[in-house]
């Protein structure tokens, strides 16, 4: 299920950022899910992985083509299965003698009862059979080849009738069968549906199953007498049942031309919500909402949200749908799919449509547009398509209500997560469906970018012009920039010599992002631009980041003339790795390039410069006058920055002095990963303790403007206390500890115990990190007598917390001592990797698990050495978190008193020690700047 807003923030203090097996992942969780959070469904909560496997489906040939289907399909609700007839009308582009079309593995179809005949072409009667010699399915292929005993000659018509049967799934693809309870009779009812993409339409009907394929349709459904059939089109006639006893023949009006994927029905006993409530206009299709009798006042604000949504974005496309009538169907048990939207209706889980959000609704009916009326015409296509019109959706949100939805967090979160994913040495290196999502989101920005460089008005013409090129129509990727170029160029808003095209290439063949250096001349008025692949984890080893440069466009707001309103850049940089740039302000004026993230690349600065946008913005009645967006942009970029070694580790604390006066959710987003993961470098060192003392200055002035919590407040409020409390707990702050064992004693003092944990999640840490060895047993307690009817979630946050907040060896070596020494069955296995997990994530952790390990080392040796997850989880926890020359002794020391006993966590272990090096040099290089900023500070501090 899609993460609420409360949800999220609840879930990362669940973690209470001790859980990640590495500092990075703290900031994948704050962003990515942030992410998921706004737009469930994109970077997903349900990422979509059947996509991926469409793309590397064999395509048909393209010898022959169809011209329209004939359908008719009798589903058997009681046997779980189906029959039907599909007639396909076809046309040969080569000369052929044979007939390849799409039917799953389990769509049942009898050669001998297929027919193949040719078309007059005058009167389209047929005039003779052609003999069909043998058929079957290639190996492995959902591909049926019929084998015909002549050659048909090229422009040849025929008309192809195949019957088949086949099953009603439970799965929710294809046709599949679900169950609900029907609210008005309190009794079960079944419904059946169709989920068709990407590829499923091929399991329920014999079919040239490709995006890029339209024609129309002609179709007829049975069904019991009782229920109703909604279909693409409008009902036309009904008919009762020639054979089968209480069953009617339904038979709708044809369709436009669309992709099999666009067609699907519905056949369920929900109810529509009474006509004569519906609001009816000229522009605005009817919008029949077929529900499980939810109440009136619920049907009228989703009936407001779809009218609103509808003309916003009719508004936006200045085009209207072909349909007059769309079906919204709230079926309410759909388990592994929120929508499957075709043509002119809405499936969707009937709490999707209850939700208080627009989003996701507004994208579903963006996609009647773009995916349905204008479709990709393969799936490599569709990962644009389905950026286009994730982009679409939220600019109308933003213009519906300001964005409220998003909570402030679109764009940003996206971008955070695709800087911290791209500048890794190696991307995506562990899960392909997030390597899908990862371009999904590039393409986005990439689209969001084109839209502020060229300016709305040429991109919205773009888009007219697109959709008005394409309708009923299939469309490659260069269609839509070629589209956005041939505007932006009669706009003169683009030189004639570029071509979106080769800009946007130039951003997709390459799975990094630039990182631009800006140094000024302030004698001459000049600047410097320069070019290089942007890379944040060390080494910076990248084969080939020489050659990789972009298409970018420069944009840049003065102090002088500062504009944040237009974005039309200055200059495009054409793949050049330099160019310079005149007429820049006087030397006490400062410039921002990229302004509110006009394109996903971060930004260096001269020194000087860098000082006068941390004067700037520590200046009360000016920093304001720089958007919010920004704002964010730099404090971001100047902490990636250096954290990347490209920026001086003070001149980016400085960067942070303003946040003293920030109360913008927005501004502070980017803060606390960072916060948490210079923490976690600092752990080793004496420094570390100073640190804190600065996110407690940093953070309380935040804190103590939060206030109290609100019954009414914004969810942003909230979040944003949570994470404040959170983050000062762990650094000690006084009051935040005192109220944490006073909610802690009341759990002690519970007459039961073991029911529940009345204690707010984000005081559990600070408890077992600064509390007694008591207070710490009192929670193992509540592990070992954990009820089983309790959620085992909880019991999961429980030992997460004891493991990964204590601060002192006891603990961490009592614990250590149960999962791995007792042969206790308190710990599972993965109860025990996880704690392994948990306490590695402090110096004090794994400096205790490597301590552990070499002086119990026969033993754990003798125990796990063949349990290879244990075995590599215990060896690699110990010795690849070091980022001191103390802790590259440490290592190295053991891996020479063991060498040779490692077996197959050797090569891990050296990769560690190879990588800690690197750390040290990090650590040399930056630590003696943080410890002088942070005594700095801290001296003109209370």
């Amino acid at each position: 299920m899609p993460l609420s807003a409360h949800e999220f923030v609840d879930g990362l203090l669940e973690l209470s950022l001790q859980q990640m097996d590495s500092p990075k992942l703290v900031y994948a969780f704050l962003t990515v899910l942030a992410t998921v959070q706004l737009f469930e469904g994109f970077i997903k909560a349900d990422v979509d992985l059947s996509t991926l496997n469409a793309i590397s489906d064999v395509r048909l040939p393209d010898e022959i083509v169809p011209l329209n289907y004939g359908l008719y399909i009798e589903p058997k609700m009681e046997n779980e299965n189906f029959t039907g007839l599909v007639k396909i009308s076809l046309k040969w582009i080569k000369d052929t003698k044979k007939v390849h079309f799409h039917a799953y593995t389990n769509l049942l179809i009898d050669v001998k009862k297929i027919k193949l005949s040719r078309l007059n072409l005058e009167n389209k009667t047929t005039v003779e059979s052609l003999t069909v010699l043998k058929g079957g399915r290639l190996p492995r292929k959902d591909i049926f080849v019929l084998y015909l005993k002549d050659y048909v000659k090229k422009d040849s018509e025929y008309f192809l009738e195949i019957p088949f049967e086949g099953n009603i799934l439970e799965a929710e693809e294809g046709l599949f069968k679900g169950y609900y309870t029907n609210l008005s009779k309190n009794g079960q009812e079944v419904y059946l549906a169709t989920n068709l993409k990407p590829t499923y339409a091929r399991r329920v009907f014999p079919c040239f199953d490709e995006p890029g394929i339209k024609v129309p349709f002609n179709v007829s459904i049975a069904r019991p007498q009782e229920y109703t059939t909604l279909f693409n089109t409008r009902l036309h006639h009904t008919i009762q049942h020639p054979v089968i006893h209480g069953y009617w023949l339904d038979y709708f009006y044809n369709t436009p031309p669309i992709s099999t994927c666009a067609f699907g029905f519905v056949i369920s006993k929900l109810e529509m919500w009474n006509q004569a409530k519906m609001l009816q206009s000229h522009s605005t299709p009817t919008f029949y909402i077929w529900n499980n009798n939810l109440p009136s006042v619920i049907l009228l604000d989703v009936q407001n949200k779809l009218t609103t949504a509808y003309k916003a974005i009719n508004k936006y496309m200045n085009t209207p749908l072909s349909t007059a009538i769309v079906d919204v169907i709230a079926i309410p048990d759909l388990n592994t799919v929120r929508f499957a939207s075709t043509y002119g209706i809405l499936i969707v889980r009937e709490s999707e449509l209850l939700k208080t959000g627009v989003f996701a609704m507004c994208r579903e009916l963006v996609y009647q547009w773009i995916g349905i009326w204008i479709t990709p015409d393969w799936w490599t296509d569709n990962i644009v398509n389905k950026a286009l019109a994730n982009y679409i959706a939220s600019e109308i949100m933003l213009d519906i209500n300001d964005g409220v939805e998003f909570n402030g967090k679109y764009p940003m979160t996206i971008l955070y997560s695709l800087y911290y994913e791209l500048s890794k040495r190696y991307p995506h290196s562990r899960l392909t469906g997030m390597k899908h999502e990862s371009r999904f989101s590039k393409i986005e920005l990439i689209v969001r970018m084109l839209r502020l460089a060229l300016g709305e008005r040429t991109f919205k013409i773009g888009i007219h012009r697109f959709i008005s090129d394409f309708k009923s129509k299939a469309y490659k990727a260069s269609d839509l920039w070629n589209t956005l170029s041939k505007q932006a160029i009669e706009d003169e808003v683009l030189d004639s010599s570029f071509s979106i095209l080769d800009i946007v290439e130039s951003w997709l063949n390459l799975d990094r992002l630039p990182l631009i250096t800006i140094n000024r001349d302030y004698n001459s008025g000049t600047a410097s631009v320069q070019q290089k692949v942007y890379l944040r984890e060390r080494p910076h080893d990248v084969p080939n980041q020489d050659k990789m440069l972009w298409w970018i466009p420069i944009a840049l707001a003065r102090q002088d003339t500062l504009n944040f309103a237009k974005y039309c850049p200055c200059i495009w940089m054409n793949k050049t790795k330099e160019l310079q740039i005149s007429n820049m302000p006087i030397k006490n004026m400062f410039i921002i390039a990229n302004p509110e993230e006009i394109g996903p690349f971060p930004v260096n600065y001269d020194q000087q410069n860098w000082n006068m946008l941390s004067i700037y913005l520590r200046t009360e009645d000016k920093r304001e006058h720089i958007p919010i967006y920004t704002r964010a942009k730099l404090l971001h970029d100047a902490w990636n920055l250096a954290y990347a070694g490209e920026l001086n580790f003070a001149t980016a604390l400085n960067m942070t002095l303003f946040l003293r006066h920030e109360r913008s959710h927005i501004v502070w987003n980017p803060v606390f990963p960072f916060l948490d993961l210079l923490g976690r470098r600092l752990d080793m060192s004496p420094l570390h303790r100073k640190f804190e003392l600065y996110i407690i200055e940093l953070l309380v002035p935040l804190y103590e403007n939060l206030g109290h919590e609100n019954v009414n407040e914004d969810i942003w409020k909230t979040d944003m206390r949570k994470l404040t409390k959170t983050f000062l707990c762990r650094a000690g702050y006084f009051p935040c500890l005192r109220a944490a064992q006073n909610a802690f004693k009341v759990w002690v003092n519970s007459s039961n115990p073991n029911f529940e944990i009345p204690v707010p999640f984000e005081y559990i840490c600070p408890v077992f990190k600064w509390g007694s060895m008591n207070d710490w047993m009192f929670g193992l307690e509540r592990i070992n007598q954990f009820p089983k009817l309790r959620l085992q979630s909880e019991r999961t946050f429980l030992l997460k917390m004891l493991a990964g907040c204590p601060r002192q060896r006891e603990k961490i070596n009592y614990i250590l001592d149960l999962a791995i020494l007792k042969n206790i069955s308190l710990f599972t296995d993965s109860d025990k990797i996880l704690i392994i997990n948990m306490v590695t994530m402090q110096s004090i952790g794994y400096t205790s698990l490597l301590d552990f390990l070499s002086t119990n080392w026969d033993y754990v040796h003798q125990k796990f050495q063949n349990k290879t997850t244990l075995w590599i989880k215990l060896i690699t926890s110990a010795t690849g978190k070091f980022s001191t020359q103390d802790g590259y002794d440490m290592a190295k020391n053991f891996y020479d008193k063991y060498n040779g006993q490692f077996g197959i966590a050797k090569h891990l272990v050296e990769t560690s020690l190879r990588n800690i090096k690197e750390e040290v040099h990090w650590s040399e290089q930056n630590l003696p700047v943080i410890e002088e900023w942070i005594d700095n500070f801290l001296a003109d501090t209370q």
